[in-house]
């Protein structure tokens, strides 16, 4: 009985930070999807020399690790920023984690929204600039929303690559699930690391069937036409 206890307790220790985990999922999530969407509209009409800087980050994050870029925004951020008599040293560590996984994820998501932007094609433009709309209105109104419902199955796969990617935060210091477990194996109260890491382990897909199971439901009732995205 004292086994299950034991594991019981563990579990606990390690879901109480969750709600932090999900908190740096959510916001970066909504700030990647922000900066996707400009970067593929960017890279899809070609705006010249926006166009080249767009590319280049594009490369830059896609070819180094996200433990590296993190480390960047952390410690090599304020220093950049020090030569311009800028000081963010006493910002909260948070911030340094949402930035860089808010600008990691961006990088792939952009790709994900300029394959279902194209994907929907160039005859909705004309259907929606043949009933008055503009560019932007026939974006957010026709095409957005029918490329959001192709992007949906890229989209959840990126979702959960989001939610391992957090925890990489520990390492400057965030308490969220992995900094707890750290805590945990510091404090060891008799507890091995295997019994640790298979309840992290469990929480983590826990939490990916999850988001798994919102997003395939989201696909179906989008595909059935049971919510529209667009304005009537």
């Amino acid at each position: 009985m004292s086994v299950v206890n034991d594991w019981f307790s563990l579990f606990i220790q390690v879901l109480d930070k969750l709600p932090i985990t999900l908190f740096m999922l959510l916001i970066s999530l909504v700030c990647s999807l922000v900066l996707g969407v400009a970067i593929a509209i960017i890279r899809i009409k070609r705006f010249k020399v926006i166009y080249q800087i767009a590319t280049f980050y594009l490369s830059f994050c896609r070819s180094t690790p996200l433990l590296v870029q993190l480390f960047l925004v952390y410690f090599g951020l304020p220093q950049l920023l020090l030569a311009f008599h800028i000081d963010i040293n006493s910002m909260d560590r948070m911030i340094f984690v949402l930035i860089s996984l808010s600008l990691h994820n961006a990088a792939y998501l952009s790709e994900v929204v300029r394959s279902a932007y194209l994907a929907v094609g160039e005859d909705q433009f004309e259907a929606a600039y043949s009933v008055g709309m503009t560019y932007t209105q026939a974006l957010w109104r026709v095409v957005l929303p029918q490329a959001f419902v192709l992007s949906l199955p890229n989209l959840g796969n990126n979702i959960i690559e989001l939610l391992k990617d957090t925890s990489l935060a520990f390492t400057i210091g965030i308490i969220d699930i992995m900094g707890q477990v750290r805590i945990i194996l510091g404090n060891n109260h008799g507890i091995g690391m295997f019994e640790i890491y298979v309840v992290i382990s469990l929480i983590y897909w826990g939490t990916c069937i999850l988001i798994e199971m919102v997003i395939s439901t989201l696909e179906k009732v989008l595909k059935k036409g049971k919510i529209s995205l667009s304005k009537s």
